[in-house]
Order: structure tokens, then sequence, then C-alpha cells
């Protein structure tokens, strides 16, 4: 699920928490750092499964109507195009969402049910189902479309949704748009073929959870280092006055230049530019753009990169 541009963002983060809270134990940071990639997994499942626990709701809704006194027609006979949905239906019969969210005790949405409740009352109210409901059947695509649509306009943007992730775990807030995006690609990309969804695991290899404990090992025990590597590169800029994020991701960067033999230079320039553009001022890209070529090219000439490889300088 994770890529490695998730994977730097957290790094960053975790170095950023270790430099403010003046925390002299590289090991509690790396607990940190490796408890809050597993608790961003936590979200992703949570946020998955909302759209199996929103479906509930409605069975429950339309098994109660059936069962009133005076049922009307609709009562009796319900649309049951919604809870048939085809995808939904890939989703509940994925046996790994269900071992995870019970191996992880994340019973969140049976404990606070009646945020399932908020989600499932706006998408009755929604233009979006009123029109889904016009009819009673739909194709493998209809039923795919329509489920991308809640997530993105009912379930994504809810902001007592949203208040209540905060209040549960405050980093999942800057964690939330990387989860909501990772579960609509997911969305996105099943096939009608697929009798279940494949749930991702939270890194794709065991060199992408290394990668992760040795950016931030390395970037903060050569932290000195890499700003005396900076000075002079910044003419209008004395190192205190640089954007602390901005400090941050040029020494990420300068450790992956020097530290990380099989990533090719213009991945590591371009990867820390997309990051700055999201993270840091709108001028920040730009400002390490400068910098990160300097850089390279110097320690090119000095024959400090050590890149393995055709094509990674």
């Amino acid at each position: 699920m994770l890529t490695r541009r998730h994977i730097r963002v957290k790094v960053m983060q975790s170095i950023y928490a270790f430099n403010q809270s003046n925390n002299d134990s590289l090991q509690v940071e790396q607990r940190f750092l490796s408890k809050s990639m597993e608790e961003m997994y936590d979200l992703f499942l949570l946020q998955l499964s909302l759209l199996l626990e929103v479906k509930k709701k409605a069975e429950d809704f339309i098994e109660k109507s059936q069962k009133k006194y005076l049922a009307t027609a609709d009562d009796k006979n319900p649309n049951l195009k919604f809870v048939n949905n085809s995808l939904l239906q890939k989703i509940e019969a994925t046996e790994d969402l269900d071992e995870l969210l019970e191996d992880r005790h994340l019973n969140h949405w049976q404990q606070d049910d009646e945020y399932v409740a908020i989600l499932w009352q706006s998408l009755v109210d929604s233009e979006l189902y009123k029109e889904y409901l016009t009819t009673r059947n739909s194709t493998f695509k209809e039923d795919q479309e329509f489920v991308i649509q809640v997530f993105k306009e009912i379930i994504a943007p809810n902001e007592k949704l949203y208040d209540y992730l905060e209040d549960k775990k405050l980093t999942w807030l800057d964690d939330l748009p990387i989860v909501n995006t990772s579960i609509l690609k997911l969305l996105k990309k099943l096939k009608e073929s697929d009798e279940y969804i494949k749930i991702p695991k939270l890194f794709k290899n065991l060199d992408d959870k290394e990668f992760a404990k040795e950016l931030f090992t390395k970037t903060t025990l050569h932290q000195h280092k890499f700003e005396e590597d900076i000075e002079g590169k910044t003419p209008n800029w004395d190192t205190d006055r640089i954007a602390e994020i901005d400090a941050i991701l040029i020494k990420m960067a300068i450790c992956e230049f020097l530290k990380f033999s099989s990533i090719p230079v213009k991945v590591t320039i371009n990867e820390y530019l997309e990051i700055a553009k999201e993270y840091s001022t709108p001028k920040s890209s730009i400002f390490l753009n400068g910098i990160l070529d300097k850089l390279s090219k110097e320690y090119q000439e000095g024959q400090k990169l050590n890149k393995i490889g055709r094509g990674l300088m």
C-alpha cells in the first residue's frame, strides 16, 4: 500500500518530531515511525470497511421497513440495488479483510455505530443515491462507478467522520489523503471477474520496510554533516532561516545521494520536489531544486556518489 513517496513522507514527519522533541533516543523514534505506519494501515482498513458498514445499515433499514405494521408497497418490495451492488459483494467476500480487522482489533464501527448511521443518512439524502435507485438493475461497471462516487462524495469529505478520526489518532489526519487515494485506486482496478478484492500489504516488500528504517536512521545520524554540506549553497539564506521541513527534505535527499547506491539521483530529486510542493511552502520546490542540483553535481565531481547500475547518476 505504501509507495516509496509515502514512506519518505512518514520519515520526514518522524524526523521533524524527533528534532522537536529533543529526544536523544533513536530507538524510541524508530518505534514511533514503525507504529505510525502500522496505524496508517489500520486507517486504510477502517476506511475500506466503512463501505460494508453502510451496506449493513441499508440492509437493516430494509428489514425493519418490511416489518412495519403499516408497511407501504415500497416497504414490502424494496429496491435492493444498493445492497446487491456487485462491487460491495466482492468486498464482503474478502475474508482477508475480516481477518485483518479482527486481528488488529479494529472494531471502531461497532463501538461508534453512530458515525456509520451519519454516513448512511447522508447517502440516502444524496442525489447520487436517488439517481442510482431510479432503476433496479445495473452492470458491474455502473456498480463500480457508484461505489467510487459514494466514497469520494459521501465518505471521504464527511466532516463528522473527519473529527472522529482526529479524536482517535492525531496522526490519522496527515494519513487520510494518502489512505483515501489508495482505496480509490483499489476500487478502480477491481475487475468483474474478480471474486473478491486483494487487500494490499502495508509494504510492497521487505526492501521498502528496510528503506523506511534506514532512511530515518541514516538521515538523523548524519544531520550535522549534511548541514555542513548545505552551507554556502544558499547565498540568500542562512541555514537557520531555511524552513524546517525544507531543511529536513534536503538532508533526506543528501542521505539518498550518499547512502543509497541503488536510487538514481534524478529519482531522489524528483521525489523530494513533489513532497515539498505538498508539504512545504509554495516556493520550496524551486528552492530545493537549486540546492539539490548543485549538491549532486558537486558530489559527482568529488566522486562521492557511489551509485550502482547504469543511468543512476
